[in-house]
């Protein structure tokens, strides 16, 4: 009897030392849990405090401007049985085109004439059951581009138009539309985000002077793209990456700049 109560209170004592050693990394488990729950609670009230301590808004500036600086491309092709022949044909065009556009007061510096272009044409050939059997050549056509770059821009706009006249003298004559650039656009870019800079810290002035709080130091800042649409488009042209319209003569140009301060 006596060993069956030695055996019982070892087992008693192992049991109970086995129960202290579960209970200390069960404590020490909530204990971790305890301080990760403080820690983001403090996390969060920091982050809470910092926000409404805190003002921001978004300024705008734009701004209408007129091109200074138009590109106008048009091309001329002939079509002849023989690569020579279209040759010939394309140089007498080209004597035609130079013409005009001297009549039009174009001069040598502002107008380009690329290399010819010269392409084979081909037919197919089939047999009399419409069966295909091979192709072969149909003559050659050549093609010509002119390209004008001027500060003149209605000089331009009246080649654009009256290029077409051309035609009565049988030259195929292709015009495209005129684009428009203007030369100091890196300055007015600048100035715009000075002028939407400005705007935003008025902004954020006003606010802060009615809610009775006092800016301080800048805390973040963000620059919108510049966007550049034709005048009285509204943001309809609008995009992610920012508008670049080239085929306005006239435009508006527009940007945003986002700041955040602190308040005292």
């Amino acid at each position: 009897m006596s060993e069956m109560r030695i055996e019982q209170n070892t087992d008693n004592r192992i049991k109970n030392e086995n129960a202290k050693r579960g209970i200390i990394p069960t404590m020490i488990i909530g204990i971790c849990i305890v301080l990760s729950a403080v820690s983001l609670a403090v996390g969060l009230f920091m982050f809470r405090s910092n926000r409404e301590h805190a003002i921001a808004a978004t300024g705008s500036a734009s701004v209408d401007f007129t091109s200074d600086l138009v590109k106008w491309t048009g091309s001329f092709s002939v079509e002849s049985p023989s690569s020579r022949e279209a040759y010939a044909q394309i140089q007498r065009d080209l004597v035609i085109v130079k013409k005009f556009l001297a009549e039009n007061e174009v001069t040598d510096d502002e107008v380009q004439f690329s290399a010819v272009r010269i392409s084979e044409k081909t037919r197919n050939i089939y047999d009399e059951n419409g069966k295909y059997i091979n192709e072969e050549s149909d003559g050659y056509r050549l093609t010509q581009n002119v390209q004008i770059t001027s500060e003149d821009i209605d000089k331009v706009e009246k080649v654009q138009r009256e290029i077409s006249t051309l035609l009565e003298q049988g030259i195929e004559i292709n015009s495209y539309n005129c684009e428009y650039f203007y030369t100091g656009i890196n300055d007015l870019k600048l100035d715009l985000i000075q002028a939407a800079t400005e705007n935003a810290r008025d902004r954020v002035a006003i606010i802060a002077g009615v809610s009775g709080a006092n800016i301080g130091r800048l805390k973040n800042s963000s620059l919108g793209v510049v966007q550049i649409t034709a005048i009285n488009s509204g943001t309809s042209e609008y995009s992610y990456d920012g508008c670049n319209n080239t085929s306005s003569r006239d435009k508006t140009a527009s940007v945003t700049v986002k700041l955040e301060y602190d308040l005292k």
